[in-house]
């Protein structure tokens, strides 16, 4: 984009607290009692109208979710009361193709949050997702013509039921995996499903727009990426919900397949409110000379669990992963990577930079794993932390589990203050002691930051902005 462009962008972008934070008021036309059992588990299967495979697998996470205790490490989860979650909520609307189609009440949202316009200017494709359904979605013609498939996760259900069987929840996330993934199985609802066809590159991004609006609610969509031989694909959420005093809960889950010699972009704007428990879970599974790149972007949620986890299965697969983190008061951020090396000539970087303000709480968990057979692998893990404030945290965890000596391995971890000279000379010149700091962050975030498409990358130095001003102002 065009200096003049990306100006007259910063310009509109004039983003508040407001724009996230504030509820809608907007009718359901089902709205599931508090609690989880059987019978809701049926009920969400028989309004989606879901093949007996289906049913049977999240009747199996609901037993499983049932029998399985909390985590009993992380952030403290106690105050998370999951009997009183409304586990589904679909909202008064069925799916459109047209914007114009959407009720005012849930268009208006989107609107605010400049998703229409987006998609005019700069996307192949968009999803968007309220509460428990999709309201919106719609593929470019172009890409459509190539064989890309673009759906909401329900409807390839029911329209690509034999692919969806082959990958959904099996090879990549069971539904054993830990306990939020079983209640993960048990009620997801919407989400977003893509297939790029071999040796197709999709040049623009596609993205997809998860808002939680229903108090004392879970969000719980599933994205399924199948990348076939020699594809690309560059795919954005952003997520957000408004604030209440009852708790809610997100617990998505992201599975990824990159199939031999494809490369798949996997870019994240977490920015659920602060009364959210994000316990949300992404993998990858990346096959020969393929390639992931993971970019995250986690604040706003009060505890946030989160380790995007590539699975290099494949000889020459890479994984790359950068993220950033912002723990302000009341917050407490527990995010990092994984990467897990079972084939030869495998690469990992894991890049990760945290913010911890007023009181804040970030920890680093990072995990390299290399396999006896997976020789030549090169990988690297880098954490930075930055502390304001004489009360915030910052805690790192990397594990290196390495079974062969045939490797090249580096860690490094690095936590610090915003020092007093930098706030001193930048104050000299100008800026005020909040703006000076403002300053230095967007600095220490901009490896993460110029990653990203201009739009979101603006986005993102301004939600930081809001934090800022909401921890120090």
């Amino acid at each position: 984009m065009k200096k003049s462009a990306t100006k007259k962008y910063q310009k509109k972008l004039k983003l508040d607290r407001s724009l996230y934070d504030q509820a809608d008021v907007s009718r359901a036309k089902f709205s599931a009692p508090a609690g989880l059992n059987k019978k809701i588990v049926r009920e969400i299967s028989r309004q989606k109208n879901e093949p007996a495979w289906m049913l049977k697998k999240r009747l199996q996470g609901l037993e499983l979710f049932l029998k399985s205790p909390l985590p009993a490490w992380g952030p403290d989860l106690t105050g998370l009361d999951l009997d009183s979650i409304v586990y589904f909520v679909r909202p008064d609307t069925d799916e459109a193709t047209r914007w114009s189609d959407v009720p005012n009440e849930i268009k208006t949202t989107f609107s605010r949050l400049g998703i229409p316009e987006a998609e005019k200017k700069m996307l192949a494709g968009v999803g968007a997702q309220y509460d428990s359904d999709i309201v919106y979605h719609k593929l470019k013609l172009e890409w459509e013509k190539q064989g890309v498939i673009f759906e909401n996760m329900d409807t390839a259900v029911q329209k690509y039921p034999e692919l969806v069987k082959k990958y959904f929840m099996t090879q990549c996330i069971p539904v054993n995996d830990h306990k939020f993934i079983m209640l993960h199985a048990a009620v997801w609802s919407g989400g977003t499903f893509i297939y790029v066809p071999k040796n197709v590159k999709i040049k623009l991004p596609l993205q997809a727009y998860f808002r939680m609006n229903a108090k004392s609610s879970g969000q719980f969509e599933h994205t399924l990426i199948i990348a076939d031989e020699g594809s690309e694909v560059h795919y954005i959420e952003g997520c957000s919900a408004p604030r209440y005093n009852q708790n809610s809960i997100h617990a998505g889950g992201v599975e990824i397949f990159v199939h031999k010699d494809a490369r798949v972009r996997y870019s994240s704007i977490e920015n659920w409110s602060k009364n959210t428990y994000n316990l949300n879970t992404k993998r990858c599974l990346v096959d020969e000379n393929g390639t992931i790149e993971w970019v995250s972007g986690n604040m706003g949620s009060g505890t946030t669990m989160l380790y995007p986890c590539s699975i290099l299965r494949g000889r020459g697969a890479r994984s790359d992963s950068l993220g950033v983190a912002f723990a302000g008061p009341g917050q407490n951020q527990d995010t990092g990577a994984k990467a897990i090396h079972t084939a030869p000539n495998t690469t990992s970087n894991i890049i990760s930079k945290s913010i911890s303000v007023n009181g804040g709480i970030n920890t680093f968990r990072g995990l390299i794993k290399i396999m006896p057979q997976a020789t030549g692998v090169k990988a690297t893990m880098s954490c930075d932390a930055l502390i304001v404030g004489e009360k915030s945290v910052a805690n790192t965890i990397p594990e290196l589990k390495i079974k062969n000596d045939q490797v090249n391995v580096a860690h490094e971890a690095r936590i610090g203050k915003i020092g007093e000279e930098e706030i001193f000379f930048l104050q000299s010149r100008g800026l005020s002691e909040q703006e000076a700091t403002r300053l230095v962050i967007s600095g220490f975030i901009e490896p993460i930051v110029k990653t990203l498409p201009v739009e979101y990358a603006l986005e993102l130095n301004k939600l930081i902005e809001m934090e800022m001003e909401d921890a120090v102002g």
